[in-house]
């Protein structure tokens, strides 16, 4: 394809060049949302050299926007691409997902390397019945057509989560889906045991610790050096919440018989601005967080639960977006401003060690942590939800927690 840049853009994309390339090289395998609320990004010409150059080597979509997946044609960055929400009900109809996947899917294969669509998005705790009744016969819609053009052993048909699909998660090991959506998440469940496709969940320690940042200690959100938490029914040690978020979602899946499944994380990050009661949301912590987040992905280690399982995540977001509405940190989770220049340095750490000293990983079992349950006055249960606005047309749940207290729950 023949690229024309104009002269401002020609300076741009130069800039776009030399800010990555100044910018801590990213931990290879992680993946990053590339978001498109915002009418000031780069191009998608100017996007490629910028993702290649931070190491990212998975992208994921909210759309299947044909610039996007033509810009990065034979790239070798594998694409996950969205069916929003917004078009979930007319693709109960067949014909109609066939003909999506022939013209969003099928037309940019092989070149552009999509392995995955993600079907809507938090549906099942959007409450919206007709999303709900029709997430599993559009995802079989999909995966017939892809069947029927030989595509259904290089793309796979999935759906992400919120985290408040859990009815309980203090800890970890009692991991469980909310009553009210067992029936439909078994179903989607049964889908994706017979396909093969990944369990996704968008995971935010952030609204936990905004909800109640007296409660949850931030260096345990953070992945920062703490005494970390003890699973006495299972003697697991946690020294950070997100992967005590990921065994909570183990956990709920082992009761109800789908042990099997993998979990990815398709969102996580942490915003770099906020509201004034947006607690938390600084420079300072969104660096901490992706920064030694990256460290643990480039371990190459799992959760306490699944440690034989490599870390499999998309962090959110690409760039900041200013059109995206709700309060002032949904404009503000990107690692890279419109311009290219990083909003903060990442300091991601050498392989050779010798890297930030407070910085830990999780796993195993270790002595001097707290232990379940906590005191009266302990800890915000590790369930909350993203509330993630994109254009698959997710709902809007804001800060959503829950907090266990021995046998009470409150919601907040």
């Amino acid at each position: 394809m023949e690229l024309s840049i104009s002269l401002p853009g020609l300076s741009l994309f130069l800039l776009l060049l030399l800010s990555a390339m100044a910018a801590p090289p990213m931990v290879a395998g992680i993946g990053i949302n590339y978001g498109q609320i915002a009418n000031n990004l780069p191009s998608p010409e100017q996007v490629v050299p910028l993702v290649k150059s931070i190491g990212a080597t998975k992208v994921k979509l909210y759309d299947a926007d044909p610039k996007v997946l033509c810009a990065f044609a034979k790239t070798g960055i594998e694409f996950t691409v969205g069916l929003g929400n917004e078009y979930l009900a007319q693709m109960r109809n067949l014909d109609r997902a066939r003909a999506w996947v022939k013209n969003k899917v099928q037309a940019f294969l092989p070149d552009t390397k999509i392995t995955c669509i993600a079907v809507g998005n938090e549906v099942l705790t959007s409450n919206n019945t007709v999303l709900v009744e029709s997430i599993v016969p559009v995802m079989e819609n999909v995966h017939t057509s892809l069947v029927e053009l030989g595509l259904d052993k290089q793309v796979t048909v999935t759906t992400a989560h919120s985290i408040a699909v859990l009815e309980t998660s203090y800890p970890p090991s009692t991991g469980r889906f909310r009553r009210d959506l067992t029936g439909c998440m078994t179903k989607v469940l049964d889908f994706q045991c017979r396909t093969g496709s990944p369990f996704l969940i968008n995971a935010y320690p952030y609204f936990a610790y905004q909800a109640s940042p007296k409660q949850v200690t931030l260096d345990f959100v953070l992945f920062q050096s703490s005494q970390g938490i003890l699973d006495t029914s299972t003697n697991l040690h946690y020294e950070n919440m997100l992967f005590a978020q990921i065994d909570a979602m183990y956990s709920a899946l082992s009761a109800i018989g789908y042990k099997n499944l993998t979990v990815h994380v398709s969102e996580t990050g942490w915003p770099s601005k906020g509201d004034a009661n947006e607690v938390g949301a600084t420079p300072e912590n969104a660096k901490k967080y992706n920064g030694n987040l990256m460290k643990i992905v480039s371990q190459k280690k799992g959760t306490p639960m699944r440690p034989d399982h490599e870390f499999n995540l998309y962090v959110f977001a690409l760039f900041n977006e200013n059109l995206k509405p709700g309060p002032t940190s949904e404009r503000y989770y990107g690692l890279f401003n419109p311009d290219g220049t990083p909003v903060y340095s990442l300091g991601i750490p050498a392989k050779d060690g010798n890297s930030n000293s407070n910085t830990t990983s999780s796993g195993g079992s270790g002595g001097g942590s707290a232990i379940w349950p906590p005191p009266p006055n302990g800890y915000l249960s590790i369930t909350s939800s993203s509330g993630r606005t994109e254009p698959a047309g997710a709902s809007v749940v804001l800060g959503l927690a829950l907090l266990k207290l021995f046998f009470l729950y409150r919601i907040y």
